[in-house]
């Protein structure tokens, strides 16, 4: 073998071999998966403020699954137009999840296979422009579990607002197609 050939080969092998166990490798084959994805929005009231200004969150949500043979995978992903408040650092939930589901689609009330929390929507909730306003977006990491055919995914949003003394209020958003 050619002595100038050898370095350069073994910096080449060792960038495939990287780049066969990097993670865009394992998210390319995630991104071969067909999501169904539906969505859904709700004007929703904060309810611990009661002044004169304007106060709704305008939250769409999408929810999204897939199926690979036995398995399915879903995420959501919530975008919102918050109201501008007096303060860029307002206290305005005291807690907020975003709660993810797999189910088996079935006449009645579907039965759970897998669900996760996300309570870390809550700061890019509360996160604010120095001018006060709050828009923006927030993506869950994927879910997956086994499930028979005709499977869906749903998502409901929970807000604990500051200073109303009732803690969490369910907001339910469309389901996504079955998959």
């Amino acid at each position: 073998m050619n002595i100038t050939k050898a370095p350069v080969l073994a910096v080449v092998t060792a960038l495939s071999v990287l780049a066969a166990a990097s993670p865009a490798a394992s998210a390319a084959s995630a991104v071969s998966l067909r999501y169904q994805c539906s969505s859904s929005k709700q004007v929703i009231d904060d309810a611990g403020y009661t002044g004169p200004a304007p106060d709704n969150w305008t939250i769409k949500i999408k929810v999204c699954a897939a199926r690979s043979r036995a398995t399915v995978h879903a995420y959501a992903e919530a975008q919102w137009d918050g109201p501008y408040y007096a303060s860029a650092d307002a206290v305005i939930l005291d807690a907020a999840k975003l709660r993810l589901q797999i189910k088996q689609a079935r006449q009645g009330t579907d039965a759970v296979v897998t669900e996760r929390d996300f309570a870390d929507i809550k700061s890019p909730l509360e996160k604010a422009t120095p001018s006060g306003d709050r828009d923006g977006r927030y993506r869950t990491p994927t879910i997956s579990s086994r499930a028979a055919s005709g499977a869906v995914a749903d998502v409901i949003l929970y807000l604990d607002w500051h200073r109303d003394g009732r803690g969490y209020r369910r907001y339910d958003y469309t389901g996504s197609p079955t998959v």
